[in-house]
């Protein structure tokens, strides 16, 4: 309390002079005292005078649901619409339960998964039964945020009487548009999904981001005694952090230097994929299909809202959770720089060094990236009368052309200017007052300045000078560094002399175009993003088996080959089947239907039972296991043979 306390009176620079040493002991431990990167900066006074201290800094964890836009899909799996009986696995056959929409204490809507429960009474969410049965019972549960979190703790979904036998947890990193498994569950992987069954406890550092199939949540073991869903992110924190997550600090670096690691734990989106309802330990009984169906009442998430390092605090406004940007950042997330502080590339606060991290925040004197240039001036007055001011840098050559009337001005007022040593352009400068400041600072050269007169009446003549270091985007000395906007993609430019134009050099975060505004091909536009944001290009990720190429449009749909679907190219059209690609169906349940009791394998073939064979399981086998096949063939061939004889008699009578 007393911490709390003194940290919401922090004091001031105006304070009193006898007060600060006090003020700065406490502030400085502070974020010691207070846990791990919850302060973004903090008054302190050195020998050159009291001053801010930046730090990295994040939101504390927060119950996310509360702020979760929830949707299930597809259209009327949830129940009561019309209103149907249910039954439970413990009473199989007393199905006097009702789910009715039109009845507030009958109904069971998605908010219920989301929602505070009263003790000893639990509200949940339920779909339709296995009436239709055996088309497979699926629902997506989508909860949606609008917001970049990232996880701090387990995961948990609590379901009502029986967990699935075969579901799936998928993650999205651009609001929905791409979908990422996060961890499979079955009761049997190799069967549901063709995985070895895995432990998150026996995960290593080097494969802690990897995703599993694990088989502890979905066995039947009374609806009653086992509810629980686990996605186990305090088991995954718990290999850098020890056991009991004492040692954050270990995580925390290794965040910093595992490529993907913090990207692993942070999301936009959350869908859970029911593939299969529990089945009470048994296998489906088809003279009951109403005690099969899906029931949560619970789904609970804790994170924090991902600022990049420079907010401690995240408020929900406006419809959202927005992050209180520190550091001269703002956006939802803190993903770019504020209009004053553009002049160089934004960047993501660090978690280390420790044990405050840095903010890598900056003021607005930074300068851009620079580089060597070399400054040539050269006349030839016998093929043309342009003058030609060539600046070449050390990574990219650049060729200016500039106008005779615009040369002769500047070396009538600033004839220093043409030298051995010319002036350094600021690159501030107004186009018109920049021969003024020229004439008014002259250089002071080594030797004499060459007369600039002079010098255009000698043909073909060049005088070469090497400068300092000068911001890359300087190239012409008349125009203004504004025209060099890479969005913080870059931080060269060049000048094209026949186009007029000023274009970015070597973009980077997948985007190409002048100024860094256009992603690469087979990259699309994440549209709630800035453009500033590192994360603007998102890659398209067409499946190579079900598309036509690696490009996508705006929204990052792929175009999909013959009998392909799906935003990605990697489901099948009804009809087609998945194997490296979509395929015919060999069979089906309606129109190519395997015959003499043969089942159809995912539409790639038909099970024959003994005795046929076939596409379609439509012939006889005849071997000799098999004496009725053989004795009708044979018979068949006798009859052939005499009706032949029957035609050549006849014909020998004629």
């Amino acid at each position: 309390m007393l911490l709390g306390q003194l940290r919401s009176r922090r004091t001031p620079p105006s304070a009193p002079a006898a007060m600060l040493p006090l003020a700065v002991f406490f502030l400085h431990y502070l974020p010691m005292a207070l846990g791990h990167y919850d302060i973004c900066k903090s008054w302190v006074t050195s020998d050159d005078g009291p001053s801010w201290e930046y730090y990295a800094c994040q939101p504390k964890p927060m119950v996310m649901k509360e702020y979760a836009i929830v949707k299930v899909d597809p259209p009327g799996i949830t129940c009561g619409d019309p209103a149907e009986y249910f039954c439970t696995h413990e009473n199989p056959y007393l199905c006097s339960d009702e789910c009715d929409a039109s009845t507030p204490d009958l109904a069971h809507p998605p908010s219920l998964m989301v929602d505070k429960d009263e003790e000893g009474l639990a509200t949940y969410w339920q779909s339709v039964t296995w009436k239709r049965y055996p088309e497979p019972l699926v629902a997506n549960i989508t909860m949606s945020w609008n917001k970049t979190i990232e996880l701090t703790d387990d995961i948990v979904v609590t379901f009502e009487y029986g967990r699935p036998t075969a579901m799936m947890l998928e993650k999205s990193l651009d609001y929905g548009r791409t979908w990422h498994p996060y961890q499979y569950y079955a009761d049997d992987c190799i069967e549901a999904f063709g995985m070895t069954p895995k432990k998150v406890v026996n995960l290593i550092a080097s494969n802690v981001s990897r995703v599993l199939c694990t088989e502890e949540y979905s066995r039947w073991a009374g609806s009653k005694k086992e509810k629980n869903v686990v996605f186990e992110v305090r088991d995954r924190f718990a290999i850098f952090a020890g056991p009991d997550l004492r040692k954050m600090e270990n995580l925390y670096t290794r965040m910093e230097s595992a490529k993907g690691l913090k990207d692993f734990f942070t999301l936009t989106d959350l869908r859970l994929r029911l593939l299969r309802p529990a089945l009470g330990g048994t296998y489906v009984q088809r003279d009951n299909l109403r005690k099969y169906f899906y029931a949560i009442s619970n789904i609970e998430v804790s994170a924090r809202c991902k600022c990049n390092l420079h907010a401690n605090a995240c408020n929900f406004r406006e419809g959202a959770l927005q992050c209180e940007c520190e550091h001269n950042t703002t956006g939802q997330d803190c993903g770019r720089c504020k209009k004053s502080f553009r002049n160089r590339s934004w960047r993501s606060g660090s978690y280390t060094p420790l044990p405050h991290g840095s903010p890598n925040s900056f003021s607005d004197t930074a300068r851009p990236e620079v580089t060597t240039a070399r400054y040539v001036l050269t006349t030839d007055l016998k093929t043309s009368p342009t003058t030609l001011l060539s600046i070449t840098t050390t990574e990219d050559p650049v060729d200016l052309t500039l106008d005779v009337a615009r040369i002769e001005e500047a070396e009538e007022k600033a004839a220093p200017w043409i030298s051995p040593t010319p002036p350094l352009l600021e690159p501030k400068l107004q186009r018109q007052e920049h021969p003024e400041r020229m004439r008014a600072n002259p250089p002071i050269p080594k030797e004499p300045p060459i007369p600039a007169k002079k010098h255009l009446k000698t043909a073909s003549s060049k005088v070469l000078a090497h400068r300092e270091p000068t911001p890359a985007y300087v190239t012409d000395p008349f125009k203004s560094p504004k025209d060099c906007e890479c969005y913080g993609h870059s931080s060269r430019c060049s000048f094209i002399d026949f186009l007029n134009v000023v274009t970015c050099v070597s973009c980077k975060h997948n985007t190409r175009g002048q100024h860094c505004q256009h992603c690469r091909l087979g990259f699309y536009r994440n549209v709630s993003a800035e453009l500033e944001d590192e994360n603007v290009c998102i890659q398209c990720n067409c499946n190579q088996h079900g598309s036509e190429h690696e490009r996508c449009n705006e929204t990052g749909d792929c175009v999909c080959r013959k009998g392909a679907t799906g935003t990605k190219c990697d489901e099948c059209l009804l009809g087609f089947h998945w194997r490296q690609g979509c395929h015919p169906n060999v069979c089906d349940d309606e129109l190519l239907i395997c015959q003499n009791g043969g089942t159809c394998h995912q539409g790639q073939r038909c099970i024959c039972p003994s005795g046929f064979k076939g596409a379609l399981c439509q012939d006889a086998k005849c071997d000799s296991t098999h004496r009725n096949c053989d004795s009708a063939s044979s018979s068949l061939m006798f009859s052939s043979l005499l009706l032949v004889c029957t035609i050549l008699l006849s014909m020998e009578d004629i």
